[in-house]
Parts: structure tokens; C-alpha cells; sequence
């Protein structure tokens, strides 16, 4: 038996295949069919009932994309079932979201833990290493959040603090000197969203990106708000952030305090709030660790390798 499916558009198909056809390659060996996609259309061969199964994963995958919204939760978990996730499908909880034509699921149980966290709380904060999908994670949540029209707009904020090296006086307007503080914060929303609709939803006002200090008087409703590089705001700065939290808005607070810039004069707000805010039920904090990292795998080895030889300077100025 054989089935043909129609796309209406070769970017829709780019979204439906995946990267380099994984989304194919994993339903071949999912449902044991063979396929033969080419631009907008695609033919399913095999035995009748694996070329059905086939085909109703496909139609599912496709309503999603051009909902533009979440997968199914059963048809995410086929397609992930034999991917480098750590998670099982079953543990996954239904929380996958679909971005540009890839699927975003947690991949260790403490990443699960802070996707059901974004789902259950008003504010979260996430402390962990670099490269365990802190920001990643909030990012993808947040623009699900704004597709479905949950929130009005995302606003992505982060302290403008060098990272030990003294960058001069940059040249160009405000926005032209404060972008540098801000790329890693546009790198995430451009691999989630094509350069033309981040254009579009900047344009009106959906998606701001500014350093904390514009947050200053604010009051942000009907928001998802994320705050990058937390450590490296100050006392007060976290203090002012929190309290701009207003109306069916939501809050989520990333950082690691293993690799704070601030001059060591001034105490890290992300390190404060720990203990301040540790006792008000409402507030989620979810720890990540060198487990979690979805970098290259030399990234966990790296990150051992720092906390040994800070562990062994701790104990020797002791």
C-alpha cells in the first residue's frame, strides 16, 4: 500500500521533514514504511496498517505546524522515542513544544522538573551551569506562550555587565552599544523563530529585548518576562525586577553562580534570593547541574574539572 501526502508549501515541508529529514528517518524505523519526500510531497509505502500509522503521525505533525502551536503528546513521543533525550516519552508529561520546524523537549528529569515549573508557577527561578537549557528552556515556553495568545508580548531582559574584560566605549546609539550584552538573548529567539517574524513581533511590540535598567517604574502585565545572566544583577536591581511583576504575567529568572562579573564589592541578587525568597511557597527554584548540559559532552567534563579545582582553592584558603 501507498499513501501520498500534499504540503502546501516547501517550507512547510522543511518544517514537517525536520533537519536533514530526521522526522523521515525516524518514522521509517518507527512504523517500518519507506519514504520518498520530494519538496511538497510525500509517498508512505508499505504494509497497510504501518502506512496508515505512518500517515496519521505525519497528518498530526502537520496540523501542528501550521496551528503553529504544541505536538501531540503521543505523536512527539514517537518521534522522539529513539532520540538522545533522557527523558522517557511516558516521564514527558505532554510538554513539547515545536518551533521552527524542531521539536523542544525536556532531555534530563531536572529540566523536566523546570518545564513543569514554568507550567504550575508565576515565578521561577532556574540556577545552574552554563549549557543545561536554562534560557533555552524559558524561551521556548515563553513563545508558546505568546502563539497562543496567552500572553500579550515576551519581554527578554539582562544586566549589561562585561564578562571580565573591559570593552571600551562601543560605537553607535543607545541600542547599537547595548547589543552586545544582548546577542545571546536574540541567538536563542532566531533559532526558534524565522528573522522575518521576529521582525514582525519586535515591530509591535511583542518581543522586547532591553537591559534591566529599562525595567526601572515598570509595571508588566499580560508578559512573559525572562531574565537572563541573573547573577550578575545587584541587590537592588533584583529587587526593582521583582517588583515590576504585574497582571496574568509571568516570571523567569536564569542564572549561574559559579560564574558571577560583578566587581567582588557587590553581593550577587541571584545569590540573595535564595534564602530571601526561599520561604513563599509560590516561588519555584530549580536546580540544574553538569547532568543537565545539552552542550558538547566535553562541556560536563569541563564544568567537573572547574568545581574540583575550586573546591581544592576553597579548602586551601581554609
Amino acid at each position: 500500500m501507498q499513501k501520498l501526502i500534499k504540503l502546501h508549501s516547501n517550507e512547510e515541508a522543511k518544517a514537517l521533514y525536520g533537519n536533514l529529514d530526521q522526522n523521515i528517518r525516524q518514522a521509517e524505523k518507527d512504523h517500518r514504511v519507506k519514504i520518498v519526500a520530494r519538496n511538497d510531497r510525500m509517498k508512505i509505502m508499505g504494509d497497510k496498517k504501518n502506512v496508515e500509522d505512518a500517515s496519521r503521525f505525519f497528518v498530526r505533525m502537520l496540523e501542528m505546524i501550521r496551528k503553529g502551536g504544541r505536538l501531540p503528546e503521543k505523536a512527539s513521543a514517537e518521534a522522539s522515542s529513539k532520540s538522545e533525550a533522557r527523558v522517557t516519552p511516558s516521564q514527558g508529561g505532554g510538554i513539547h513544544f515545536f518551533h521552527r520546524g524542531k521539536v523542544i523537549q525536556a532531555r534530563s528529569e531536572n529540566q523536566l522538573a523546570y518545564l513543569k515549573a514554568m507550567q504550575t508557577h508565576d515565578i521561577v527561578i532556574s540556577i545552574g551551569p552554563a549549557g543545561t537549557g536554562k534560557t533555552y528552556l524559558a524561551m521556548a515556553a515563553a513563545i508558546e506562550a505568546l502563539k497562543k495568545k496567552y500572553v500579550a508580548r515576551i519581554i527578554l531582559t539582562r544586566p549589561a555587565v562585561e564578562a571580565g574584560e573591559n570593552l571600551g566605549f562601543l560605537p553607535g546609539d543607545l541600542a547599537a552599544k547595548v547589543n552586545p550584552y544582548l546577542r545571546p538573548l536574540y541567538d536563542a529567539l532566531y533559532d526558534m523563530l524565522e528573522f522575518d517574524e521576529v521582525a514582525r513581533y519586535t515591530e509591535r511590540g511583542a518581543i522586547e529585548i532591553a537591559p534591566i535598567a529599562y525595567m526601572r517604574g515598570r509595571t508588566l502585565n499580560d508578559s512573559y518576562v525572562i531574565l537572563d545572566e541573573a547573577q550578575n544583577c545587584t541587590h537592588s536591581q533584583m529587587k526593582m525586577f521583582l517588583t515590576r511583576l504585574g497582571q496574568t504575567s509571568k516570571v523567569v529568572i536564569t542564572g549561574d553562580i559559579t560564574q558571577i562579573d560583578l566587581p567582588s564589592a557587590k553581593k550577587s541578587g541571584l545569590v540573595e534570593i535564595r534564602s530571601i525568597l526561599a520561604d513563599i511557597p509560590d516561588i519555584q527554584f530549580i536546580y540544574l547541574n553538569e547532568t543537565d548540559v545539552v552542550r558538547h559532552p566535553l562541556v560536563q567534563e569541563i564544568i567537573k574539572a572547574y568545581e574540583k579545582h575550586e573546591r581544592k582553592r576553597a579548602q586551601a584558603e581554609n
